[in-house]
């Protein structure tokens, strides 16, 4: 099923604004497989993160988003037709777990962030288990994705947003079932472990998408 047209809509409205608020620019988006089920892994430093990790990929994205958001019914259908998710807080009830692998049965694309929160100072923060745990319960590609230069535009320090260049690059899939790779050691993990374990290795993935010769202005923040 394609994007609505209220998806497809926002998203070139978002995308247009951030181009000219942000001077976005966007690497490596080819690396996103075009169909079959992903998980866009992501480092979070503002509100914007997800819609602007979707903007630039052509098929739909899904996202999650606080239940409370979801209140207000005229509200809460908006949400929806952009595709976002009503989860609880903390997004790790079985409610959540079951909406993610539900997007992903359906061959979609969600995006997830590994550490949880939104980081304070704009440094990737350790990895929870969740993101792990979905990978290995679905089997779906991961695209390991970072942000640059939104943590100094509109970060947890700042109330509203600011001037300031964004870069969004893409990594390489990250498959469970690859012969060669940093996620083939799976199985050998103990299998109480093995959530963090995937998860650590997904952060690790993120981190290694430091900024080269088109993004050297930016400092790499670990």
């Amino acid at each position: 099923m394609g994007p609505s047209l209220n998806y497809q809509f926002w998203r070139v409205v978002v995308r247009s604004l951030a181009r000219v608020a942000w001077d976005l620019k966007i690497f490596n988006v080819e690396r996103v497989p075009a169909t079959g089920p992903v998980i866009l892994a992501c480092n979070h430093v503002s509100f914007a993160d997800p819609p602007l990790v979707g903007v630039g990929i052509p098929r739909p994205t899904h996202f999650l988003a606080r239940d409370t958001l979801f209140r207000n019914p005229v509200f809460g259908a908006w949400l929806r037709s952009l595709n976002s998710i009503p989860v609880d807080r903390d997004g790790g009830g079985a409610g959540g777990l079951r909406a993610v692998l539900g997007v992903l049965e359906r061959q979609g694309m969600i995006v997830l962030f590994p550490e949880g929160t939104r980081s304070a100072d704009g440094r990737l923060q350790p990895a929870r288990p969740g993101v792990g745990l979905i990978a290995l319960k679905s089997g779906a590609p991961v695209v390991p994705v970072r942000l640059f230069g939104l943590h100094e535009a509109w970060g947890r320090h700042r109330k509203l947003p600011g001037p300031g260049r964004v870069i969004i690059k893409y990594g390489h899939p990250l498959r469970l079932d690859a012969e060669n790779g940093r996620m083939t050691g799976w199985k050998g993990v103990p299998t109480r472990g093995r959530n963090q374990w995937v998860a650590e290795r997904i952060m690790e993935a993120i981190q290694e998408l430091g900024p080269d010769e088109e993004i050297g202005q930016f400092p790499s923040r670990r």
